[in-house]
């Protein structure tokens, strides 16, 4: 693990989606040494982080208000972007969620002259990109790509941290006698937390006018059912997988979107789910320096609930 010194001393960090999974392990990782902003969007919020982090600075705002982001932005010298959607709904749009927000930041970047934004994305992003959530991802780097402060732009696969929604749907479906999956071919390609985390602390560590697209995730690339059946090895389980077809399901998640305000899966957000995923990580992670946790290893951390949240190794 990168010592808290590898973040410089100047460096002050406004921090977007703080409350999040990443965000909780980011402020574990470097507060009290490295000083951060955490910011969040509601009491909720800032009275969770105030629980497993007394002492950090927190600023409540709405991440669409440019001048409240500069505000907060005063004395910082990087901005770490973990605001994002993967369910959009009628109260909260992708185009708000990924697009304005990350263009609010952006300027707030600008406006207190920033030297690097660190932006948390997903493999498969692109603006061309057929599914809305992928594309609106896309969009959202562009605008960071554009802004003329340079950016590091990361895009990860499913990541899986101790406790996390992720890791605990995962559990359940190792501990069941029979796993219902969709498209149990589907590859993927997981990464642990705690790299994630690392790669943003080497990502605040970067010097340099350029801007970076990294594509980055776990050493494995295993099919759904493969993921279920080791993770019930973890457990000492034997899972049974079955894999439905996702036409159904997406036909009845586009129905859902039509009769529901905020139906409990959309189309895009199955479509982000059953993407394939299988790239090299190595480049990526010796760009940055990091290392990368082994699949069985991340499992008996986040599915065996080896190690408490936000100890990344």
């Amino acid at each position: 693990m990168l010592p808290a010194s590898h973040v410089s001393d100047p460096d002050r960090i406004l921090l977007t989606g703080a409350n999040g999974h990443l965000g909780r392990r980011l402020i574990a990782r470097l507060a009290p040494t490295v000083p951060i902003v955490a910011t969040v969007r509601s009491p909720a919020a800032r009275r969770a982080i105030e629980a497993v982090a007394p002492g950090v600075e927190i600023a409540e705002l709405d991440y669409l208000d440019a001048a409240a982001l500069a505000r907060a932005a005063q004395g910082c010298t990087v901005a770490v972007h973990l605001v994002g959607i993967l369910k959009e709904s009628a109260a909260n749009r992708y185009v708000d969620a990924h697009e304005r927000a990350t263009r609010a930041l952006a300027d707030a970047a600008r406006a207190q002259g920033l030297r690097r934004i660190v932006y948390v994305s997903i493999l498969g992003s692109s603006p061309q990109a057929s599914n809305a959530a992928l594309a609106s991802k896309g969009r959202a780097e562009q605008i960071l790509l554009d802004c003329g402060v340079p950016s590091l732009i990361l895009r990860v696969p499913m990541v899986l941290g101790e406790d996390d929604y992720a890791s605990r749907a995962l559990r359940r479906r190792a501990r069941s006698r029979v796993a219902w999956l969709l498209r149990g071919a589907s590859l993927e390609q997981p990464i642990y937390a705690g790299d994630v985390v690392e790669a943003i602390v080497s990502g605040i560590a970067r010097s340099g006018a350029e801007s970076v697209v990294l594509d980055l995730a776990g050493p494995e690339s295993v099919s759904r059912a493969a993921l279920v059946r080791r993770a019930g090895a973890c457990l000492g389980l034997h899972p049974r997988c079955v894999s439905l077809p996702l036409a159904p399901a997406l036909a009845i998640a586009r129905i859902a979107e039509q009769l529901l305000p905020n139906p409990p899966v959309t189309a895009a957000m199955l479509g982000v789910l059953d993407h394939d995923d299988c790239i090299d990580p190595q480049p990526a992670a010796t760009e940055l320096g990091i290392g990368l946790t082994g699949l069985d290893e991340m499992l008996r951390r986040c599915v065996g609930g080896a190690t408490p949240e936000g100890n990344s190794r």
